[in-house]
C-alpha cells in the first residue's frame, strides 16, 4: 500500500469514526437521554467503529497488511525510503480516486444535497427516524454497488431492481402507512396506467424512434369515448372506435416518420396537437366545454380502473391484472418470437437487416401503431377512473413514458433494452413519486426532486456500451 493511500484511508476512518459519534449524540440528545449516556455512548461507538475500520477495512483494501499495520508501514519506510520519496510526486490519492469513481461521488453528494434540501423545505421531515433511515438507504446503495462489481450480464437489470429496492427501503422506513394494502394498491394503479402508456414508447425506442404524440392520443381518446357514450353510442362499441382510432393515428405516425427519417420527435409531436385540436373541435361543437365531457361512466368501465374495482370478486383492480397480462404478451413477444428479433436487429443495424429480408418499413410503421393503440387503451382506462372526458388527462404522460424507458435501461439509439425493463423504470418513478407525495412536498418540489434524480439514474445507463459498439 503506497504511503499517500494509507494516511488518507487512515484519515478517512477518523473522520467516519466522529461523525457517527456526533450522530449517536445527537440521536440521544433528540431522545432526552441523561448527558453522562450520551457522551459515553458516542465514545463508545466512535472507539468501536476507529477498531473496526483499521483492523479489517484497510487489511481488505490491501492483502498483503497481515500484521499490525503501523509496524508495516514503519517496516516499508525503513526498507525504501527512496521509493515512499518518490511518491510525493504522484497525483494525489483522494483525488486520482474520486476523478475515477465521479459518477459515484457525484451520485452521493446529490443524494446528500437532496436530503438536505427536503429538510429544510418540508415541515417536520428531519428527525431522528429520517437520518438513519437515510444512512440506512446509503449503505444498501454501497453494499449492492461492491456486489455490482461482480455482475456481468443484464446489469440494467441488477442495477434497476437496486434502485427499486433501495427506494423501496426509504419509503418504508420514512413514512407511516407506506407498506399497507391501499397504499400498495394506489401506487400499483397509477404504475399500470404508466406502464400500458409505455408499451409502445418502448417499441419504438428499440428502432431508435420517439412518439411524442403519445399524451395527446391519450386526452384525446379519453374525451372522445365520454363524448361518443354520452351520445348514446354504446360502451363497448365506442370503445372499440376508439381504439380503431389510436390505430389509425400510429398509421400516419409511422408512415411519415418512416419517410422524414430524423424528425419522428417533431412530427409526432405535431400529429398529437393536430389531434388533440381536432377532437376539441369536434367535441365542443354546439356546447361550452372547451373539451371537457361529462357524463355517466358505465359501472364496467369504473370498475376496471378504479380504486375500489374487483377482480372475479378479488379487491384487485382489473386495470393491474390487464397490464400484468399485456406485460407477459410483450415480454414474450419480443424475446420469444422471430417477430421480435427482427425488432432488435433492425434497432441495432438496418443495414445488416436489410439484407436478412427484414422490412424496415413494416416494422417501423407498425411499432407506431402499437404506440397508438396502447395510448388510446390508457386514454380509455382512466376515463373508468376520473369519471369524467378531459383533454389534458394525458398532459403527465409528455416525458414520463419516454424517462420510464429511458431510466429503465433501454437505450434510445435502438437495438438495446426491451419491456422488462420499462416495467422497472415504471415502478421506480412510480415509488419515487410516492415517497416525495408522503414526504409532504408540493408539485413543483416534486418536479425539482424528481428531475434531479433521474439524472444520475440514466447517467449509470449511459455508462454501459451500446449494443453497436459490442458487435
Amino acid at each position: 500500500m503506497k504511503k499517500s493511500a494509507f494516511i488518507f484511508f487512515k484519515g478517512l476512518g477518523l473522520l467516519f469514526a466522529v461523525l457517527c459519534g456526533i450522530g449517536t449524540a445527537i440521536l440521544g440528545w433528540y431522545d432526552g437521554a441523561d448527558w453522562i449516556n450520551i457522551v459515553s455512548y458516542s465514545l463508545a461507538v466512535s472507539a468501536l467503529i476507529l477498531w473496526g475500520w483499521y483492523h479489517f477495512s484497510i487489511r481488505w483494501i490491501h492483502g498483503d497488511l497481515k500484521q499490525d499495520i503501523f509496524s508495516q508501514i514503519s517496516k516499508k519506510e525503513n526498507i525504501d525510503n527512496k521509493k515512499l520519496a518518490t511518491e510525493d510526486y504522484e497525483e494525489n490519492f483522494l483525488l486520482k480516486n474520486i476523478r475515477q469513481n465521479r459518477w459515484v461521488v457525484s451520485a452521493f453528494i446529490l443524494m446528500i444535497t437532496i436530503f438536505i434540501f427536503i429538510s429544510f423545505i418540508a415541515d417536520g421531515f428531519f428527525s431522528g427516524r429520517t437520518l438513519v433511515s437515510f444512512i440506512i438507504f446509503i449503505a444498501f446503495i454501497i453494499f449492492m454497488g461492491v456486489i455490482g462489481q461482480y455482475v456481468r450480464g443484464q446489469k440494467s437489470v441488477f442495477i434497476g431492481i437496486s434502485v427499486l429496492i433501495g427506494l423501496f427501503i426509504i419509503g418504508s422506513l420514512t413514512i407511516p402507512g407506506f407498506l399497507s394494502l391501499l397504499n400498495m394498491k394506489s401506487m400499483l394503479v397509477f404504475a399500470a396506467f404508466l406502464g400500458i402508456a409505455t408499451v409502445g414508447q418502448t417499441f419504438v425506442a428499440l428502432l431508435g424512434g420517439l412518439d411524442l404524440s403519445i399524451p395527446f392520443v391519450i386526452g384525446s381518446s379519453n374525451v372522445a369515448l365520454m363524448s361518443l357514450i354520452t351520445k348514446g353510442v354504446p360502451p363497448w362499441l365506442a370503445l372499440v372506435a376508439v381504439l380503431i382510432l389510436g390505430l389509425l393515428i400510429g398509421l400516419v405516425n409511422g408512415v411519415l416518420s418512416f419517410r422524414l427519417q430524423g424528425q419522428a420527435i417533431i412530427l409526432t409531436l405535431g400529429v398529437g396537437f393536430m389531434v388533440k385540436g381536432g377532437v376539441q373541435i369536434l367535441v365542443s361543437m354546439g356546447t361550452f366545454s372547451a373539451g371537457t365531457v361529462f357524463g355517466v361512466v358505465p359501472e364496467w368501465m369504473r370498475n376496471l380502473a378504479s380504486m375500489g374495482g374487483k377482480t372475479v370478486g378479488l379487491p384487485i383492480p382489473p386495470v393491474i391484472i390487464i397490464w400484468i397480462v399485456i406485460s407477459i404478451a410483450v415480454i414474450v413477444a419480443l424475446r420469444f418470437t422471430s417477430w421480435g428479433r427482427h425488432l432488435y436487429a433492425l434497432g441495432g443495424n438496418r443495414l445488416s437487416s436489410a439484407r436478412l429480408s427484414i422490412s424496415e418499413k413494416g416494422y417501423w410503421i407498425g411499432a407506431y401503431m402499437i404506440s397508438g393503440f396502447f395510448s388510446a387503451l390508457t386514454g380509455a382506462l382512466l376515463l373508468g377512473w376520473s369519471g369524467g372526458g378531459y383533454v389534458g388527462a394525458g398532459d403527465i404522460y409528455l416525458f414520463t413514458t419516454i424517462a420510464a424507458v429511458v431510466v429503465g435501461g433501454t437505450s434510445l439509439l435502438g437495438g438495446s433494452g426491451g419491456y422488462g425493463l420499462s416495467i422497472l423504470g415504471v415502478l421506480i418513478l412510480q415509488i419515487i413519486t410516492s415517497v416525495l407525495i408522503g414526504w409532504g412536498l408540493s408539485w413543483e418540489a416534486q418536479q425539482f426532486i424528481l428531475g434531479l434524480l433521474i439524472i444520475p439514474m440514466v447517467a449509470l445507463y449511459a455508462r454501459s456500451p451500446h449494443i453497436r459498439s459490442q458487435i
